[in-house]
C-alpha cells in the first residue's frame, strides 16, 4: 500500500486518474487544495509518492516540487504539465521529478506511475535481463 498526496486545484478533473491511483483501495490517496497547503502535510507526513497538478492555486506545481526538496527530500513526486518533454526537461531539472503526465491523466497513467513506484521501492522486478542461477 502506497500513501499518496495529489495537490490540485480542481481534483475532480483527475477523477479517471485517482481511480486508478487508488487500485480498488489499496493505496492510500490523500488531497491538497494549495501548495502552502502541501508544504504544511509534507512537514507532518510521509508519503510515497506526491503528485502536483500544473496549478496548484497559489503557485505551479513546478514550484512546489522546488519547495517539496526543501521539505522532503526523499519524497518521489510527479508533475502534470502541458510542457512538451524537451521544455519539462529543461524547466524542471534538478527537482528530482519521476516524470511528467500529460493533462487530464487517466487510469493508464495512473497505473504507468504505481508500477514505475513498485519499481523504485523495490516491489516489483525491472525485467531487464536474464537472471542467472
Amino acid at each position: 500500500m502506497f500513501k499518496l498526496l495529489l495537490v490540485s486545484k480542481t481534483r475532480d478533473a483527475l477523477s479517471d486518474f485517482c481511480s486508478g491511483l487508488r487500485e480498488n483501495d489499496s493505496n492510500e490517496l490523500l488531497y491538497s487544495d494549495s501548495g502552502e497547503e502541501a508544504i504544511k502535510v509534507l512537514k507532518q507526513n510521509s508519503f510515497d509518492l506526491v503528485i502536483t497538478d500544473e496549478d496548484v492555486g497559489d503557485m505551479s506545481g513546478l514550484e512546489l516540487a522546488r519547495k517539496l526538496i526543501t521539505v522532503s527530500p526523499l519524497t518521489n513526486c510527479v508533475a502534470v504539465s502541458s510542457l512538451s518533454e524537451e521544455d519539462f526537461h529543461e524547466a524542471s531539472e534538478g527537482l528530482g521529478l519521476m516524470t511528467h503526465l500529460p493533462l487530464n491523466p487517466g487510469t493508464s497513467e495512473a497505473d504507468n506511475l504505481l508500477k514505475n513506484l513498485r519499481q523504485i521501492k523495490g516491489l516489483e522486478s525491472i525485467g531487464c535481463g536474464k537472471r542467472f542461477s
